[in-house]
């Protein structure tokens, strides 16, 4: 004990100072490094979990960083009930999302004020439809069955969805960037759920499945931009079905030829939404009837028609109905996590559906409904010029004329 005492008040010498100093020093600089450096810092604080190596790719997270631009063509008719879920579940559910708005004025346009909620609109585009011009090569590769307007009826659905890609082009240029992702929906589409990432993949065209027709699922498209730009051209690629040799097909035929013909990969994919219809259907659906869903069905709907309804045939019912269908027309899918419950829409929609629609939505979006029918012209363009406010792009008839077409005093 007594030379353990005197080992230890043995004077400090010049190595010892030597030593203490390395020791202070390397401390101080581990400890700058911690507190500049944040991966050394998460380290130090859990050293069980290290952070990763992995940095994400654009295609393993594309709502980080990439730059999204989303399409949304057609008319309004329903968006009281559709745009709420297209803002909530598209539009403000995707980081560094743009909107690019292109519908046909009427009597319902004054809805589209309801994107007033969206954080990010790029251009919007609110035009007074003009009988557009028939090509030889348009009347030798389109026909007009199954189109409620005819062949003229396509080429102004062609027409929007080529004009938003237009419009996409136009505010690259003026900002200096290209968009990484194009999503093109529909104006009617009412989303159950949010669209999931995974529907970003680089090289290939997403599309749901079922309601093909002979073609593919044309209700929805999600590409890179590369892919996007063949998908979109819908109207410029005419001449090329032509020359292919393509005669009298419908859009969902036309559409995967556009994809086919320039050697892009498809992939179809289920998807939480459907397209609000307010026209009739035999019920129930013949070999290639059409299938109309009540919203209250369960699972993704791919773009299936729909309405609220309360349901007149559901499990083992739908089932046979279902499997009835041509699986290369009509067909929705069922199974693999979606329960249909069918409408009967033989007729019109049935008394009283907001009390069923907004059951099934859900207090906000059923506000959002109700609000439409309260709106008054006043708070309706104030709306619109609150969107406008955020638009870089405005090309509309005066705001005033759009919600006086629809809101009576």
């Amino acid at each position: 004990m007594q030379k353990s005492m005197i080992h230890l008040s043995r004077p400090i010498t010049d190595l010892d100072h030597r030593l203490l100093l390395l020791v202070f020093c390397s401390l101080s600089l581990l400890i700058f490094l911690s507190i500049s450096s944040p991966p050394l810092k998460s380290l130090l604080i859990n050293p069980t979990n290290p952070p990763s190596n992995h940095t994400s790719s654009s295609s393993d997270d594309p709502n980080n960083r990439d730059r999204i631009a989303v399409c949304l063509v057609g008319g309004a008719r329903r968006f009281e009930l559709t745009g709420p879920s297209i803002v909530d579940r598209i539009l403000n559910a995707l980081r560094n999302s743009d909107l690019f708005l292109i519908s046909p004025i009427d009597k319902d346009s004054y809805k589209l004020s309801l994107l007033r909620s969206a954080e990010r609109i790029a251009a919007v585009r609110i035009f007074r439809p003009e009988r557009l011009t028939e090509t030889e090569a348009e009347k030798r590769v389109l026909t007009a069955d199954g189109s409620p307007n005819g062949i003229q009826g396509l080429l102004q659905y062609f027409n929007m969805v080529e004009s938003c890609l237009s419009l996409i082009k136009s505010y690259e240029t003026r900002n200096n960037f290209t968009y990484d992702w194009i999503i093109r929906t529909r104006v009617d589409g009412y989303w159950s759920a949010p669209l999931d990432r995974s529907n970003f993949v680089r090289g290939s065209y997403i599309v749901p499945p079922g309601s093909t027709y002979g073609g593919l699922n044309d209700r929805l498209g999600i590409g890179d931009r590369n892919t996007s730009v063949i998908a979109l051209s819908r109207i410029s690629l005419v001449p090329t079905l032509d020359s292919a040799g393509f005669q009298f097909v419908n859009s969902e035929t036309a559409f995967k030829a556009q994809l086919t013909t320039n050697k892009i990969p498809f992939l179809a994919r289920s998807q939480p939404f459907c397209i609000v219809s307010d026209r009739k259907y035999r019920f129930p659906p013949s070999r290639y009837g059409v299938p109309v869903v009540g919203f209250s069905s369960i699972g993704p709907l791919s773009g299936a028609k729909c309405r609220p309804c309360k349901p007149v045939c559901v499990g083992l019912c739908a089932e046979k109905v279902m499997s009835r269908l041509d699986r290369d027309w009509s067909w929705t899918e069922s199974g693999n996590g979606t329960k249909l419950k069918l409408c009967n829409a033989h007729g019109e929609w049935e008394a009283r559906w907001e009390k069923v629609f907004d059951r099934v939505v859900g207090p906000v979006l059923a506000e959002s409904r109700r609000r439409v029918g309260k709106l008054t012209e006043e708070q309706c363009v104030s709306d619109f010029e609150e969107m406008r406010r955020k638009a870089a792009i405005w090309e509309t008839p005066a705001v005033d004329e759009i919600c006086k077409l629809g809101i009576h005093k």
